[in-house]
């Protein structure tokens, strides 16, 4: 899509504006734009680590960068030189996940947190020599009281005394450095220490409407920059959670289980708000650098974009009840205006000023844009729906967002219809999202119900699906096209009801148990699955070690198929299964709370479960699309610019995305790694972005391409229709049907020895 540009503007009028304005930040604010973005590629390839890199962090200064490995080692290296400075062997016993630089140090405080669950501080002053030279140091702070995985760790700016560690314990810990710096094994009989400033051990919930009572294993966590008694945390659950420092209680000992404190806002896309799957959970959570937005990555799902004020009329609050109406409200046939929306689910429209002809000349073209790619017919120029989306995206997201009703509404109902035709992870609900808009505008058109019921009938829903459908012939009597939907709706719906019946004569279909029996199971292990699929020539091991919950316990409906040459119809086994895995070298401390659950009875009573009122909660105003999320834990989603004005994710095969903030439109494409890229941190002031992931490198990217394209290579490697290919391969992979994993296969692979290659204790298994 090179016919319409982005929205930051030409760099040359940037670079003009120094001339009159002389404020420090002119130049910062130019280390990210489209222009330099388009020309990204690899500069350097720093080699020193053994291992995966998990963890990369820029100094304040972006002078430093610091890594951690599964080798245990924490790397220094120099920006100037990209050389490796120092290599410290921390003495962690299990993969680093997280580091930071200590603020207002000198850069002389460094800090880590690992698998072992511990964190350690270390003094780079102490380190006598360079390179992997270094000799080993003694922690200056050593805390062991999480019990399980530290998974994410933070500083405040300005504040030397003060880290925060996020772990998968459920708690979030403060450690002050000025009140000691050791504290006890958790499990211990002097375990006392008073750190717990989050105890979200009865946090979790499996979806909006169901109260919190398990165990929120916390994947990612963050401060504000602008406001930094906001916290925002993310786990084991689809729900991000915005905290106030100064609201929160007093810190209190891990041995007294406490209630989740109330938080200031929830946030979570409304389609993802009433799953109540227990693999949906967040990877990374961060606040952008203006501190108004926030960021949250899926596993197993896109990226999303959220507000933080949700005052502003962009954001959008939404309750229990309201995700039923959006997708399950009747329209009312005798001309009566339909209901009232929920709420202003599009951001809001402001003027801009400009050429009035110009802007309608280019609205008029995106329109004939996204039109042709919906009249395509062919299954390989229907993949170029995407482009259509994205002309929509810039009419209706982008600069054109004055747009008058008429042409909004048209717009709303063709992004739905290329969305509906592309049929992406998702992209049946941001067509109902895009249908219910288009109602509002104009109730009386039919385009917005026929779509409206495509959407309904891709996500299984055909009695909701018949009612829009009905409606849309009802104003548009005479349409074939509507006509031939009601039509399909209504034989979907005899097809349902003549399963149903078959079920009732019969008994449970065979492939219903098929799908029973694994719904539970590769909920839970497809990581351990999906690691071996995101990328074949990644090490194996590597990956385990680096992402996989340490302890899992399950029970469900299972049948068993016999020996590969056998049908699987003629070999079911029904009963219980339960499995649980332990990382080898385990501590006792790992035991407490070991199934996940809340041990409070008053959580878990059903007195509780009537009473319980569901939180609001912040829905998206953006998402974003092509990368896959599903092999690890430990992958992020970050803010690139100076403001956030782009949004950069790695991908699970081997490659980084970059996508322009307001529209979701992707700007570059680039390939990173030869497995998996987890990590992408932005150089605070430079137009410079650092990578890891499962190889034991970190690469440097500058703008450096000696021609723009959409992938990195510049004029070595052209623009080709390989980024289409590579988002379609990814979205297959983001859609797999995790239940088409059978228990017999992956307890294969355990018995097949790849899983205790000295990760794994052997797993028990009983079956009743």
């Amino acid at each position: 899509m090179e016919s319409f540009g982005f929205h930051d503007g030409n760099i040359y009028d940037r670079l003009e504006t120094r001339r009159f304005d002389f404020r420090q930040d002119v130049n910062h604010s130019l280390k990210m734009h489209s222009s330099l973005i388009r020309r990204l590629s690899l500069e350097k390839v720093m080699e020193g680590h053994q291992g995966c890199v998990n963890a990369v962090a820029w100094n304040s200064k972006g002078s430093l960068l610091i890594s951690g490995s599964d080798d245990t080692r924490l790397n220094i290296w120099s920006h100037s030189s990209r050389t490796l400075l120092h290599s410290i062997d921390t003495g962690h016993s299990a993969n680093i996940f997280c580091t930071k630089f200590v603020p207002e140090t000198s850069d002389e405080l460094v800090v880590s947190g690992a698998g072992d669950a511990e964190v350690r501080l270390f003094n780079l002053s102490r380190l006598s020599g360079r390179g992997s030279d270094d000799n080993v140091i003694p922690p200056s702070a050593l805390y062991q009281c999480h019990t399980r995985r530290v998974k994410k760790l933070a500083v405040e700016v300005g504040n030397p005394n003060v880290v925060w560690s996020a772990s998968e314990d459920g708690t979030l810990r403060q450690h002050d450095f000025r009140e000691g710096t050791s504290c006890p094994p958790a499990g211990s009989s002097r375990q006392e220490c008073r750190n717990v400033l989050l105890d979200l051990r009865c946090g979790a919930k499996r979806s909006l409407s169901d109260p919190p009572k398990q165990i929120l294993a916390l994947k990612s966590f963050d401060i504000s920059s602008t406001r930094p008694h906001l916290l925002l945390v993310g786990g084991s659950d689809s729900f991000a959670r915005l905290y106030d420092r100064r609201m929160l209680p007093p810190l209190s000992s891990c041995q007294n289980r406490m209630s989740p404190p109330p938080c200031v806002n929830y946030f979570c896309p409304m389609h993802l708000s009433e799953r109540g799957r227990t693999s949906l959970h967040l990877t990374h959570v961060t606040f952008s650098p203006m501190g108004e937005e926030v960021l949250l990555s899926y596993s197993g799902e896109h990226v999303y974009l959220m507000d933080v004020n949700n005052a502003s009329r962009s954001a959008m609050q939404y309750t229990s009840g309201d995700v039923s109406k959006l997708m399950s409200f009747t329209p009312i046939l005798n001309g009566a205006e339909l209901q009232s929306p929920v709420s202003n689910i599009l951001p809001s429209c402001r003027t801009r000023k400009g050429n009035v002809a110009t802007m309608l000349e280019k609205r008029r073209k995106l329109i004939k844009i996204a039109e042709k790619y919906l009249e395509e017919k062919s299954l390989e120029e229907a993949t170029n729906c995407f482009y259509g989306i994205e002309a929509c995206n810039e009419i209706l997201d982008g600069c054109c967002r004055d747009i008058e009703p008429t042409l909004k509404h048209g717009c709303l109902c063709l992004r739905a219809a290329l969305l509906l035709k592309r049929k992406w992870k998702n992209d049946a609900h941001m067509a109902i999202r895009d249908c219910y808009n288009a109602q509002r505008i104009d109730n009386s058109s039919f385009q917005a119900l026929c779509h409206m019921s495509e959407a309904l009938s891709q996500l299984g829903k055909h009695k909701d699906a018949l009612d829009f459908a009905i409606a849309a012939q009802h104003l548009a009597p005479s349409n074939s096209k509507v006509a031939e939907r009601v039509e399909n709706v209504k034989k979907d719906l005899a097809a349902v009801e003549a399963e149903k019946i078959n079920k009732a004569n019969d008994g449970v279909p065979r492939s219903e148990l098929r799908g029973g029996r694994i719904l539970s199971l590769s909920d839970i292990l497809y990581r351990s699955e999906a690691n071996s699929d995101a990328s074949q020539d990644g090490p194996r091991s590597e990956r385990e070690d680096s992402d996989y919950d340490e302890e899992v316990e399950l029970d469900f409906e299972t049948s068993i198929s016999g020996d590969e040459g056998h049908d699987v119809e003629s070999n079911i086994l029904h009963g219980s299964l339960n499995v649980r895995f332990h990382r080898r070298g385990d501590s006792p401390r790992e035991s407490a709370g070991a199934n996940g659950t809340c041990g409070s009875p008053s959580s878990s009573s059903q007195n509780d479960r009537i009473s319980y009122q569901p939180e609001a909660v912040i829905d998206m105003k953006q998402r974003y699309v092509g990368h896959c999320n599903v092999g690890t834990d430990i992958k992020q989603a970050s803010f690139l610019g100076q403001k956030g004005e782009y949004v950069a994710s790695g991908s699970d095969d081997g490659r980084w995305f970059i996508w322009e903030k307001q529209t979701g439109r992707l700007i570059k494409m680039l390939l990173g790694d030869d497995a998996v890229v987890n990590c992408i941190q932005c150089h605070p002031f430079d137009s410079v972005v650092a990578t890891s992931g499962i190889d034991n490198t970190i690469k440097i990217w500058t703008p450096s391409a000696p021609v723009p394209s959409i992938v990195a290579g510049g004029a070595e490697q052209p623009e080709t229709a390989d980024v289409l290919v590579a988002m379609e391969n990814n979205q297959h992979k983001l859609c797999r049907n995790r239940e088409a994993f059978l228990p017999f296969e992956i307890l294969e692979r355990f018995r097949m020895h790849e899983f205790n290659e000295g990760t794994f204790h052997p797993f028990e298994c009983t079956q009743s």
